[in-house]
């Protein structure tokens, strides 16, 4: 008997030109998978995705509308093309848990078995095209537009005496939880130079990240409001593993209504990416739990051992 599995699904920022191509190359599953987002997306993203994910250009594939569709779909075709490699089918494979980061939240949904991959895939590019509109919307641009601005060392609650000092009327929220001293703003532009300036003086260092928009922050409430809808309208079964909500960092119950829900106020809440990882370390089997990450990147793999050191994840970027 295999030993369980711990799947960890990568969220946006993971892109990268060429990404699924090994996977495309190697695998007829994986390189079924990209046919079938390719059939069902169409011109719809301006160019066939398997294009955008093999030749870019960067500046394309690492907009919204179309990264998330794209991350979404390589870590299914590496999934697959894993199971294919283990002569496992889907339901053969002893998941233990699965936990996404933002977008890759969607991705775990799906390899747990609660939305098909075809809904998945419309949810994720609808996702992308409202948040790229809420980036170019006027309450966006009121502050200089948005941003997203990672500090480096800071505990929560330094992060939020950041946001308190820095917000002056603007939007300014704590984004994502990444791991022990990672910690990521998000809100209007300026204020987020402000807080890269009041970090500073706090003796922490900090980057502004090249990210279109403000996620999870209030301003991506129009984003939310238009996912609530498509979501309203999907059908959703109960999961066949545990699936962590990025917003409590528990698992989701089995209810539709609970887990459309969560992805909708997962918009405009933070990331608890961190205590999502903690939650899994200490509750899934060990030392016998195999931890995956899934393609695109080795980003959650970097996260994890920062967050627990015991935990060693092998990452699927490639066959």
């Amino acid at each position: 008997m295999p030993n369980p599995l711990v799947i960890l699904c990568p969220g946006q920022g993971a892109q990268a030109v060429a990404m699924g191509k090994a996977w495309f190359d190697q695998s007829p599953e994986a390189r079924e998978t990209f046919e079938q987002a390719d059939a069902v997306l169409g011109d719809r993203l301006g160019a066939p995705l398997t294009t955008l994910c093999f030749s870019g250009p960067a500046e394309r594939l690492n907009q919204t509308d179309v990264s998330q569709p794209a991350i979404f779909t390589a870590s299914v075709a590496s999934w697959r093309g894993m199971l294919a490699h283990r002569s496992m089918a889907a339901n053969d494979q002893p998941i233990h848990a699965c936990a996404g980061l933002s977008l890759g939240e969607y991705t775990a949904l799906h390899i747990a078995g609660a939305v098909s991959f075809q809904d998945c895939l419309e949810l994720v590019t609808l996702r992308g095209r409202a948040m790229q509109d809420a980036t170019d919307s006027a309450e966006a641009r009121a502050g200089g537009g948005g941003g997203m601005l990672a500090l480096i060392g800071a505990s929560e609650e330094q992060a939020e005496q950041i946001c308190d000092r820095a917000r002056d009327g603007d939007v300014l929220v704590c984004a994502n939880f990444n791991a022990p001293g990672q910690v990521v703003l998000s809100g209007h532009k300026n204020a987020c130079e402000r807080a890269a300036a009041a970090a500073s003086e706090m003796g922490l260092r900090s980057t502004m990240l090249a990210v279109a928009g403000a996620f999870h922050s209030p301003l991506m409430s129009m984003a939310a409001k238009r996912l609530s809808a498509a979501l309203a309208e999907t059908q959703i079964t109960p999961p066949r593993a545990t699936v962590i909500s990025n917003v409590t960092a528990l698992p989701h119950d089995a209810s539709a209504d609970s887990i459309r829900r969560r992805l909708v106020d997962q918009l405009t809440s933070p990331v608890r990416w961190s205590q999502s990882c903690t939650w899994l370390a200490g509750n899934a089997p060990q030392p016998q739990a195999d931890y995956i990450e899934l393609a695109p990147g080795k980003t959650l793999a970097g996260l994890m051992r920062r967050i627990d050191k015991n935990i060693k994840v092998t990452s699927y970027d490639t066959p």
